[in-house]
């Protein structure tokens, strides 16, 4: 099998079905190698990714959310280490960047797909649930409402992602303490009653955004590449163990 390096993220405001084939053609997750029977992509030979990178697994993730949630400023975190100061564009459509992580020995590529939080978009994003992975659910803990729409958002979810994909609750924005609205024990309470892990993030400050998808990685890699007598990796454990060294925010 030859190698093949991943495409270049594109934003395509009219995504379809047909258009996210063509975007695993072009270097989405299962785009080379052998397809896993969860969806995985594993090559016989580790992949070159489009920033020069060799990975042996590819998963997809989304973040999902109300408009203004802070998605797009996690994903800048975690991708380029920056934070979007000020006022911005609100996503249109669908985004995706690609990031390697050493996870465990495994270098494992995350294909990260940012989604528009606005009802106008949602049909858009309802054909990418298909074929993600993962997802990070985030909520704004200085908008209630962003809070309240989680139930929504988890009953969509529900609905159109495959039965065993990857939950997580993020509630963002967590500097913003004087703004706070929503308490750390009402993400809590929350992800308690849909059984999912849960964190307070900030992109502003970059607390607990790698952690987040670190965590995401390593729950994929080991359901893929599980050695036998290898003990189960627990997602929600690893989460309260993490947040606990760091100080903050988990669950």
């Amino acid at each position: 099998m030859s190698r093949k390096k991943a495409g270049k993220a594109k934003s395509n405001p009219s995504a379809s079905p047909k258009s996210r084939e063509s975007a695993k053609r072009s270097g989405g997750a299962g785009s080379s190698g052998d397809a896993q029977p969860d969806g995985a992509v594993r090559p016989s030979r580790p992949s070159l990714s489009s920033s020069g990178e060799f990975y042996d697994l590819a998963f997809k993730v989304m973040l999902v959310g109300d408009s203004g949630v802070g998605k797009t400023c996690v994903l800048v975190r975690f991708k380029d280490g920056a934070f979007l100061a000020g006022s911005f564009i609100s996503t249109v459509g669908i985004d995706f960047r690609n990031k390697v992580l050493n996870i465990d020995g495994a270098k494992v590529k995350l294909q990260i797909w940012d989604t528009a939080g606005q009802e106008r978009f949602r049909s858009v994003t309802h054909a990418y649930y298909r074929d993600a992975h993962a997802l990070l659910l985030l909520y704004d803990v200085t908008n209630k409402s962003s809070f309240d729409n989680m139930q929504a958002w988890l009953t969509e979810i529900h609905e159109y992602a495959q039965q065993n994909v990857v939950l997580m609750l993020l509630g963002n924005k967590a500097d913003a303490a004087h703004e706070r609205v929503v308490k750390r024990e009402e993400g809590e309470r929350l992800a308690k009653e849909y059984g999912v892990p849960f964190m307070e993030t900030s992109a502003k400050s970059g607390m607990n955004v790698e952690l987040a998808f670190t965590a995401i990685a390593k729950e994929l890699k080991h359901r893929t590449m599980k050695d036998e007598g290898e003990q189960k990796f627990q997602l929600q454990e690893f989460v309260k163990k993490e947040t606990r060294s760091t100080g903050c925010c988990g669950f």
